[in-house]
């Protein structure tokens, strides 16, 4: 056991994207650890945010991980263009299509990590089979779609199933949490077992947000070393 501090993935669709360097720059001086991307198709959920010549863009402008966010129909169509882009995690959701396993084998393919994203109100079962193949899980505590969305109370009782599951494997998956995140909710979330916050409105939005980024980080507790 060893005391990780959370990893905190700050979500630019809370952004100001008219100046998203100069933001990405603020999260990373602010000690954020990854940049979270939320691409959104029109398809998969309503809304549609940003594609690879975004990330692309910001790609100099930080040496923080980029971790994708593929709300998309069909991603193994995209996979190749965000890791080309820069991308070095993608994670798709397990309802966005119908081989999970193959996607996910095709995105350690590219060289990168490989994510599943769960909705509400997808079970957990649905990563059996899959498990060897993650290096991360993103439970959805929010339906998927739009920013600044109360959390669902519900999902902590997924995070501990997932958390309990996580323990179990023989390597390590960063346990990611979207969603309702702020200074209320994180603790709930790590003590359920989280290992990584996306954080959007209350980093980008409410007032001292860039300060949440330090106070996340100081939530963990001694767990395995992931």
């Amino acid at each position: 056991m060893t005391e990780n501090k959370i990893k905190i993935a700050p979500s630019l669709l809370s952004a100001d994207f008219s100046r998203l360097h100069e933001e990405v720059r603020r999260i990373e001086e602010a000690g954020a650890d990854w940049v979270h991307f939320d691409i959104m198709d029109g398809h998969f959920v309503p809304a549609i945010t940003m594609g690879p010549l975004v990330v692309q863009s910001l790609r100099p402008a930080t040496a923080l991980a980029f971790d994708v966010h593929l709300m998309v129909k069909e991603p193994e169509k995209h996979l190749g263009a965000f890791a080309a882009a820069g991308a070095d995690m993608l994670t798709v959701h397990a309802e966005g299509n119908a081989h999970l396993d193959r996607v996910l084998r095709e995105i350690k393919k590219l060289g990168l990590k490989a994510g599943a994203a769960l909705n509400p109100s997808t079970p957990v079962g649905v990563l059996e089979y899959v498990w060897p193949l993650l290096d991360l899980v993103l439970v959805m505590s929010v339906n998927p779609g739009a920013g600044g969305q109360p959390f669902i109370p519900g999902m902590l009782s997924k995070i501990e199933a997932l958390a309990g599951r996580i323990r179990g494997l023989e390597h390590p998956v960063e346990l990611s949490v979207d969603g309702g995140i702020n200074a209320q909710t994180a603790p709930q979330v790590v003590a359920a077992g989280a290992t990584a916050l996306v954080a959007g409105s209350a980093v980008f939005r409410d007032h001292g947000g860039l300060e949440l980024i330090q106070a996340f980080k100081t939530l963990g507790g001694p767990r395995r070393k992931v």
